[in-house]
Parts: structure tokens; C-alpha cells; sequence
């Protein structure tokens, strides 16, 4: 079954005007969704709208409110916030252009993935835009209206494609002043900062996000699969070794930075011999034919 696309619209660069269609670049369905259960029934629990000392009631009697102060509210009727909900924009302006290093990553808030009409004319517009984009290492930005509300737009180069990312407002980011000024100013030693530099070097590689998995996910499906096959479940007590934290440990911080850098050098020497050996192995066994 085709994707279906989010948005329809157009692209518009001053004078250069293409269509575009826009997809949701996430997916949430590999994500484990648990229900809440009655225990004694086996029921699934539902939620029925309740007010306060009136009990359940009907849906077209509910209204949103904004609350005002402690119980009491400002009501707004339905008709009244449609008169207010932006029209969807069909179009996006790229009015300013910026390097991507200058927006804070906090700002954004959801990737779609960007693609031309399937014409000839927005096929070769929507690549003299990708391609502009990359040549100068720069980010568009722009807005957009869709489904009542307005968005601020990063667009640049993703693959064959484009990725749009939807920005939030500058107020919904929180000031991390106020949380940060409680972190106590020390001085770090040199030679532990130089230890750490050290592990960060040795551990530094092109970023694969395949690499990481949800070890949570995997365990909660496995213990499923057996709940359901025979409700036997099986627990690993050995653990991975570490009793630092269970027992109250306290680790000395430079000890620690040279048992790891420490660590780390054996590895790479342990791999180092065991090619060695390999490549070793090789050139006899041939020898040997």
C-alpha cells in the first residue's frame, strides 16, 4: 500500500514556484503499546468523560475552556475557534537562508521527507533547489499552514531528496539558565581531562543508527512471547558484573579514566592479534595445498 502523503502543496524560491508533497519521515508502529487490564476480569479498561459531581456525559456537551484561575475557566465554543484557525497555506515561502549549525537543535520538533509532483517541471526546480542548497551548505526557512496552525520550516538536502523539519517557537523553549547555574563551577585536572579527551578519540566513529537498539523493547517482547506461550518467565541473575552502583561503591574519578583508557588499549591489542593470527592461519593452510 502507497505511502500516503501529509501535505500537498508548492515550494516557492522568489519566482521559482514548484509542487511538492511531504511524508512523515517517523514511524511509531514498531513501538510496544501496552493496555490497561481489570486483573480479575481480564477487561480492558476504558475512559469515560467525567465531571465533577455531575458523573459521565455526552460528547456534544464538552467544550474547551482556558483556565483562568483555580476552577475557573474562559469557555470557547467550537464556532468560535474555527473563525480563528488559519487556512491551510499551500504554499511555503523560503524567506531566509541560514547555516544549519546556526539552529539550536532544540528547536526542532518533526522531520518530513520532501518530494517533487510527479511532472517533469517540479522534478527539475525541486533539484535546482536541493542542489543549491547543498553547494552552499545553507538551511531554508519558511512557514507553513496546515490543519489550523502554523509552523516555522527548516528545508535542506536529505539523500536524492529534501528533509523538512517543522521548528518550534522561540517561546516554548525553556531558558536553561535557571537549571544550569545550580551546576557547581570546578576546575577539571588536566591530566583527567587529557584521559577523557584520550577514551573520547579511541571511541569516536561515523555515526550508524542501526547500532543502537532498544534493549527494553527486546526484553518486554521476549517476556510476552513467553507469558503467552506458557506464562513461564525466566530471569538472568548473573548480571553484567558491575556491583559499583547495588552496593554504594565510590569509584575514584581518575582511577576509573585510566582503567577504561587502560581497558580500551587491551581490547584494541586483543583484536590486532587475533587478525594476525588469522592472517597467519591463512598463509599456511595455503602453503600447506
Amino acid at each position: 500500500m502507497a505511502m500516503r502523503a501529509y501535505w500537498k502543496g508548492y515550494l516557492r524560491l522568489s519566482l521559482v514556484n514548484i509542487g511538492i508533497e511531504l511524508y512523515s519521515a517517523t514511524s511509531s508502529s514498531n513501538r510496544v503499546s501496552l493496555r490497561q487490564i481489570h486483573k480479575p476480569t481480564g477487561k480492558r479498561i476504558r475512559y469515560q468523560k467525567i465531571a465533577e459531581g455531575v458523573g459521565p456525559v455526552d460528547t456534544d456537551e464538552i467544550v474547551k475552556g482556558f483556565e483562568t484561575s483555580k476552577d475557573e475557566y474562559v469557555i470557547l465554543e467550537p464556532e468560535e475557534l474555527d473563525e480563528i484557525k488559519l487556512e491551510s497555506k499551500r504554499t511555503i515561502d523560503l524567506v531566509q537562508f541560514v547555516e544549519s549549525c546556526e539552529i539550536d537543535p532544540r528547536y526542532f520538533e518533526k522531520p518530513y521527507y520532501v518530494v517533487p509532483r510527479d511532472d517533469e517541471v517540479a522534478a527539475e526546480g525541486f533539484t535546482v533547489i536541493r542542489d543549491a542548497l547543498r553547494k552552499n551548505k545553507m538551511v531554508g526557512l519558511g512557514q507553513m499552514a496546515v490543519r489550523g496552525r502554523d509552523y516555522v520550516v527548516a528545508i535542506k538536502p536529505c539523500g536524492d531528496g529534501l528533509l523538512l523539519e517543522t521548528l518550534r517557537f522561540a517561546d516554548e523553549i525553556r531558558e536553561s539558565d535557571k537549571i544550569f547555574d545550580e551546576i557547581p563551577e570546578v576546575k577539571p585536572d588536566k591530566e583527567m581531562l587529557d584521559l577523557a579527551s584520550e577514551l573520547i578519540a579511541r571511541k569516536t566513529k561515523p555515526f550508524k543508527p542501526e547500532a543502537f537498539k532498544s534493549s527494553y523493547a527486546d526484553a518486554l517482547m521476549e517476556l510476552i512471547k513467553e507469558k503467552r506461550e506458557d506464562g513461564a518467565v525466566s530471569h538472568d541473575d548473573s548480571g553484567d558484573g558491575d556491583t559499583s552502583r547495588s552496593k554504594g561503591k565510590v569509584v575514584d574519578l581518575m582511577e576509573a579514566l585510566k582503567k577504561s583508557v587502560d581497558k580500551d588499549k587491551s581490547g584494541a591489542k586483543k583484536k590486532t592479534a587475533s587478525k594476525t593470527s588469522s592472517r597467519s592461519s591463512k598463509s599456511k593452510s595455503g602453503k600447506a595445498a
